[in-house]
């Protein structure tokens, strides 16, 4: 079992069960997956820069992602229907903990002016939030990274309001900005 979801178990299931007082243990809200999200506009002048974008996903998620493909042709962004546009993987159970886990720790510290990550969630308990580069990845070979790409990290979980959303993430160690960060033990 994963460091953090052992640390989920023991230790943020009860505070969260302690601070919004659930009638049904079942109530408490748990992450159900992860999402890695990476458009490529370059890969209409490029053909080799999808490959690349898969091989670094590969690197950072461990698992291989799938292609996204256009649903539409839009002729102002020069854009031909069942065209790859970018890249997805959905992580669950312990590649999913072991990835929070390395996010926290080793990724978000390197982000450049870190502050911490904004409290705003879409409204029913899942937040996401966007990368400028993804190079802040320690699985990844710098010297072969041709250029840098921006992402976006879905966290959904069976949250039911914001504010248990936010608090979950916080207790699993995601920092978040004037909130302090729960060391995970």
């Amino acid at each position: 079992m994963s460091r953090l979801k052992q640390h989920y178990l023991k230790n943020v299931k009860s505070e969260l069960q302690q601070k919004f007082q659930y009638s049904n243990p079942m109530k408490v809200p748990k992450l159900l997956k992860i999402v890695l999200n990476m458009g490529i506009a370059e890969a209409t002048k490029d053909k080799n820069s999808i490959q690349d974008c898969v091989n670094e996903m590969t690197l950072i998620s461990g698992q291989k992602p799938i292609i996204t493909k256009a649903k539409k042709a839009i002729s102002n962004f020069k854009l031909r229907e069942g065209q790859a546009i970018g890249i997805k993987v959905t992580m669950r159970g312990k590649r999913m903990y072991d990835f929070l886990d390395r996010f926290c720790n080793i990724a978000s510290p390197r982000v450049r002016d870190f502050r911490g990550f904004s409290t705003k969630c879409d409204g029913r308990g899942n937040f996401t939030l966007g990368l400028d580069d993804h190079q802040v990845f320690t699985e990844l070979n710098l010297d072969v990274v041709k250029r840098t790409q921006g992402m976006h990290v879905t966290f959904v979980t069976t949250a039911e309001t914001d504010d248990e959303c936010v608090e979950l993430l916080r207790l699993l160690g995601l920092p978040f900005k004037n909130l302090p960060v729960a060391v995970a033990a």
